[in-house]
């Protein structure tokens, strides 16, 4: 039996099998449509991503499919009280029951393009915690799968993006449970013992999980393949494939590498000495997760420092990593390759890149004062808090701690008058997901405020300079758009707002508008808000406790 469809506008045929299905790609960018009543309605129903152009793969829960392709290539909000600077929260004390599995990803019904519109507010007040840090999220999800034994994880993440690496690691052998108190347990089987994939690695809109978990396929002998919505199946993986290409794997991609591609392992992995032509954190810890399993030891080069998540849980977890300054000021970890790893319990700091949203918004709606509490401040993550300060900022960093070997604090952040800078290009790695919503502030304050050296951002979930720059626009802001970055006239807190957003399917774009039209002249409006489930679940009832005005269907 079978039957014709497209997976992101390549023709596929479907071959349904006694205990399988086949597909099998004719060529690239052929706009045909499922046949109807195709066979592949016969396999249990994948619930996937909206706008995903999947039609003739729709249907494979319990199917095994591979792609044959051309051109191989080798967090719930505190309750709203009035911000006081060092307040806390008490522990619930409630036990905690088990429970078969987390949350799972929405149905296509749910993600129904979804405007929204942000309204000028009035002053924000109270204290929140964000979402778990995403990248955090992913690679403890990713480390527990490696150990030997239960992992516990305190504050994951639970958007779209990390509930879909925590299905794809069950897919890959280890048992991932979400406990009724909201912790999360692993049961791992340990570097080398992964299991093939019987379906696709469904990663939605993840690019970091998609990468990562390249990087762990990469290190086994093992074949998988890797799917995601429209927006990630235009996002280029060749920085990732062409390092653990050279540790072994074999990839049958898209030309410019590009999902769906499938992934046969290294028989075995080698160790391999990279130097990153990108300062990419997801290419650095591709690499490492594949060296896992590989003899020897496998050594990262970067010219600029990324974040270093993946080598502080990696020693939490009992691996030998170290990273030291080499010639040049470049930066080598070296990780020691086939270790057995030890469970460790993970507690998620509050990520802040999502943090960023509710912390400028309270500098520039007038009067505003808002505690955010318990956000990582990773050296390597807080290049945007350093910025606003630089501005002007009125941000007290308050009781700092550690907590799982990350660099952890509260913040209380009051209204503040914000002056433009030049942001030094050698920030952008510790801030490259932040600059979006730093141009709204920008946008409010005096003056230009020079953002150089953020080439990546034009790969990210869209092209974020352009997306941004368009925005700006939109309401009345002057912005000069360059090939690696922008410059943003301030206007003083003077912007006018009015505009009507394209997201690009992009969360962090429309956040970052929604944040503009709460400070603006008149409302501002994004095209489609229901994307923003994938990094920060709750952003809109969260707003709301703090005082934001939403209208629209993203409710």
């Amino acid at each position: 039996m079978l039957a014709f469809g497209t997976y992101d506008g390549v023709l596929v045929q479907v071959v349904k099998l006694p205990s399988a299905a086949r597909t099998i790609a004719f060529g690239s960018q052929l706009r045909f449509r499922q046949v109807p009543h195709s066979p592949a309605s016969n396999c249990v129903s994948r619930r996937f991503h909206r706008k995903r152009v999947a039609h003739g793969l729709e249907g494979f829960s319990h199917c095994h499919v591979k792609l044959l392709l051309s051109k191989p290539i080798r967090a719930a909000p505190e309750p709203a009280n009035q911000a006081v600077c060092g307040a806390g929260r008490k522990p619930s004390g409630k036990p905690a029951k088990p429970a078969r599995q987390g949350p799972q990803l929405a149905s296509p019904s749910s993600h129904a393009s979804a405007g929204l519109t942000a309204e000028p507010s009035g002053s924000l007040a109270g204290t929140i915690r964000v979402p778990g840090d995403k990248s955090i999220s992913h690679r403890a999800l990713i480390l527990g799968t490696l150990a030997v034994g239960e992992t516990r994880i305190e504050g994951l993440l639970e958007g779209e993006d990390v509930l879909a690496t925590a299905e794809c690691m069950r897919r890959l052998g280890a048992r991932v449970n979400r406990l009724d108190d909201g912790s999360w347990r692993v049961w791992g089987v340990g570097v080398g013992g992964l299991r093939e994939p019987a379906e696709p690695l469904d990663f939605g809109n993840s690019g970091t999980g998609a990468r990562l978990v390249m990087g762990l396929v990469a290190g086994h002998p093992i074949t998988a393949t890797f799917v995601g919505d429209a927006s990630l199946s235009r996002r280029p993986m060749g920085r990732v494939i062409n390092p653990l290409t050279e540790m072994g794997a074999y990839f049958h991609a898209r030309d410019g590498g590009k999902l769906p591609l499938t992934l046969t392992g290294a028989r075995p992995a080698l160790p391999i000495s990279y130097t990153s032509p990108v300062a990419s954190a997801q290419v650095k810890s591709a690499i490492l997760l594949a060296g896992l399993n590989a003899p020897g030891k496998t050594t990262v080069i970067e010219a600029t420092p990324t974040r270093d998540h993946t080598e502080r849980m990696l020693r939490a977890f009992g691996a030998e990593i170290e990273a030291k300054e080499g010639p040049g000021g470049l930066v080598e970890i070296r990780l020691t390759g086939q270790p057995e790893l030890s469970p460790c319990p993970i507690t998620v700091p509050g990520d802040p890149s999502s943090a960023a949203f509710p912390v400028v918004a309270a500098l520039l709606t007038p009067g505003s004062e808002i505690v955010v509490k318990g956000i990582t401040l990773n050296p390597h993550r807080a290049g945007l808090y350093t910025t606003l300060i630089e501005m002007g900022a009125d941000i007290e960093v308050m009781n700092q701690r550690d907590e799982g070997g990350e660099p952890v604090a509260d913040l209380c952040v009051r209204s503040s008058r914000l002056k433009g800078v030049d942001v030094p290009p050698a920030r952008a790695a510790s801030m490259i997901d932040e600059y979006p919503v730093l141009a709204i502030a920008a946008a409010f304050a005096e003056g230009e405020t020079r953002m150089l050296g953020i080439h990546e951002l034009r790969v990210k979930e869209s092209d974020r300079i352009a997306a941004t720059a368009s925005g700006l626009r939109a309401n009345g802001i002057k912005v000069h758009e360059s090939e690696d970055g922008m410059v943003v006239e301030g206007r003083g807190g003077d912007v006018a707002g009015g505009g009507h957003i394209a997201t690009h399917m992009d969360h962090r774009i429309a956040m970052s508008f929604l944040i503009m039209g709460l400070a603006a002249q008149r409302p501002v409006t994004v095209d489609d808000a229901s994307m923003i489930a994938t990094s920060f679940p709750d952003f809109i009832g969260l707003m709301r406790g703090l005082g934001a005005s939403f209208a629209g269907q993203a409710q």
